[in-house]
């Protein structure tokens, strides 16, 4: 009887052994899976210059800034636009500025003088002219500068002469013209040419002096251009990268850009001349 059992158990056993053998490969039933992670693609993070532009530059700058952009896929462009005397504080004051362009040499020069900007980088890119506006509706006859010292013109706006170079190029054309003393206390004084612009095409002064590329982008039917003024200094912009940029590559592609064919005829069609190289 003991053999016969005995017997038994062999036969199970040899049975248990072939199952294990010929069982599935795979892991162990008590293996733990290790998750797999998905691979993220990873996105490159454009290089962003911020370029401080007078005013008068906005649509023109805006324009060639999304041209640019277009061609250099890998920098973004942060444009920052005023006078051009308070874009120079700005950057003597530290503000990280990469490229600056000046509606006058002479708020360039400052800072060049002071090493703030690259000078072997500095060049002069357009050249605009003075006109007097007045709101479409006035009847006032001014045909020159001589004529606003007429008692009916209470209010002219110029831009602030130590700040705006607009306003410069204008208090400097009305002292050569022994005008100034006479106009000084009608004079409203703005930040920038753009708000002489808007002082004028909302009727709240009587006269403005802009550049006539600004004249060009008022509301249609608000403003009219009554005379041209003359400058003994030509009104030109400088261009220049900025001497603490930590982008000065992106920052000189943008430079050339602007100087470049493309830049130039953007320019030119918001009626900026282009000077000769």
């Amino acid at each position: 009887m003991m053999r016969k059992e005995l017997l038994i158990l062999l036969i199970l056993f040899s049975v248990f052994l072939a199952i294990g053998c010929t069982g599935d490969k795979g892991e162990a039933p008590n293996a733990t899976e290790t998750p797999v992670t998905a691979v993220t693609p990873t996105t490159a993070v454009p290089e962003v210059i911020t370029v401080s532009a007078a005013a008068s530059l906005t649509e023109a700058f805006t324009d060639i800034a999304s041209r640019f952009e277009k061609e250099n896929l890998g920098t973004d462009v942060n444009l920052n636009f005023g006078g051009s005397g308070n874009l120079r504080m700005q950057i003597e004051g530290g503000a990280p500025v990469d490229v600056f362009a000046s509606a006058d040499e002479g708020q360039m020069n400052t800072l060049g003088n002071e090493t703030f900007i690259e000078n072997s980088s500095r060049k002069d890119f357009a050249r605009n002219s003075l006109v007097i506006i007045v709101p479409e509706a006035s009847t006032l006859n001014i045909t020159s500068i001589k004529d606003l010292v007429d008692p009916n013109i209470q209010k002219i706006s110029i831009g602030n002469p130590d700040t705006v170079p607009v306003g410069n190029y204008s208090r400097t054309t009305l002292t050569e013209a022994g005008l100034w003393s006479q106009l000084e206390n009608k004079l409203v004084l703005a930040e920038d040419v753009k708000q002489v612009l808007v002082y004028v095409e909302r009727e709240e002064v009587d006269a403005g002096f802009v550049y006539t590329t600004d004249a060009k982008t008022a509301q249609p039917g608000t403003v009219k251009i009554v005379a041209s003024v003359p400058v003994s200094i030509p009104v030109n912009y400088p261009i220049a990268v900025v001497s603490s940029s930590e982008h000065k590559e992106e920052a000189q592609k943008f430079l050339d850009f602007v100087t470049g064919e493309e830049g130039q005829t953007i320019l030119k069609k918001y009626g900026f001349t282009v000077i000769s190289k």
